[in-house]
């Protein structure tokens, strides 16, 4: 979870997904260094072939790409930079740690986060990735019960957090 605080007291709570095994969210205190609304990857996407199919879905930058085929980015908006190239941005939670590093948010969540906070705001990562299932072994918590119309990729997304939250 990613907390916001107010006053020291938390005001809005998001779900996460969190840096996986290789590539591990730093812990420790941090600062916002850079906000971008509209921000991509510079090392990580997928690799598309010249009809737009995808031929690797979790792409390096530099990985080779096929004749007439190109390297897209990955979509990291409403960015907030906290420690080297890791930083909170919405994206899709699988129900596990499955990023290379960074703080996925949904994207309602990530844009409160977002516009609540400014270059030099205090971040604190803090916990670990659990050991034994992940990756794709661990089921999301949406999957519970075997209805995968409950997955947020079939269903109504998160919804917006009630305005105003911080009071």
């Amino acid at each position: 979870m990613a907390y916001l605080l107010h006053n020291g007291r938390p005001v809005l709570a998001s779900p996460i997904s969190s840096g996986r095994y290789g590539h591990l969210t730093k812990t420790g205190s941090f600062k916002v260094i850079e906000k971008e609304r509209t921000h991509y990857s510079s090392m990580y996407g997928k690799i598309v072939d010249g009809r737009g199919n995808t031929i690797v879905a979790d792409a390096d930058a530099d990985m080779s790409v096929p004749r007439g085929g190109k390297f897209i980015p990955a979509p990291m908006h409403y960015f907030m930079r906290f420690n080297g190239a890791d930083g909170m941005h919405a994206g899709y939670l699988p129900g596990y740690p499955a990023s290379h590093g960074c703080v996925r948010m949904p994207e309602q969540y990530a844009i409160a986060f977002f516009n609540s906070v400014s270059e030099g705001t205090p971040v604190t990562v803090f916990g670990r990735t659990p050991a034994g299932r992940y990756l794709g072994q661990s089921r999301s918590p949406f999957m519970r019960g075997g209805n995968r119309f409950a997955d947020p990729r079939f269903g109504p997304r998160f919804g917006p957090p009630p305005f105003p939250w911080w009071r």
